[in-house]
């Protein structure tokens, strides 16, 4: 049974869009937070984006915000990452994650990761 299952990565130009999809255990689906995380070539994974159960409030990264956007899906137990203005610097393996404390930013923190999508951006 899928716990946390990315989709919607592909290659994409540069000023392209993409639409990323996890889906998301039931179990899991009620996390404290849940989020994305990307990992480029020789980079440290670091936190893209962030969406908060309890308040329905958001975080987004300084180096993609107003291009990403991250959201509840229309399927349930979804969690989308929407990507505009797609630059070459996007390039990375995009991971879903769930965490049960903290700001939802901190890779330790982290208890579910999906197995990540590749979105390559030229």
């Amino acid at each position: 049974h899928v716990q946390l299952m990315e989709s919607g990565g592909g290659s994409v130009q540069a000023g392209g869009s993409l639409r990323l999809s996890c889906e998301i255990s039931l179990y899991i689906y009620s996390s404290y937070c849940m989020g994305w995380f990307r990992q480029a070539p020789g980079k440290e994974r670091e936190a893209v984006a962030a969406h908060y159960t309890g308040t329905a409030t958001t975080y987004v990264a300084d180096s993609v915000k107003g291009r990403f956007t991250i959201s509840k899906g229309d399927a349930k137990n979804t969690l989308n990452l929407q990507m505009n203005s797609l630059k070459p610097e996007d390039t990375a393996i995009y991971y879903c994650a769930a965490a049960s404390s903290g700001n939802c930013k901190t890779i330790s923190l982290v208890r579910y990761w999906g197995q990540g999508t590749q979105v390559t951006v030229s």
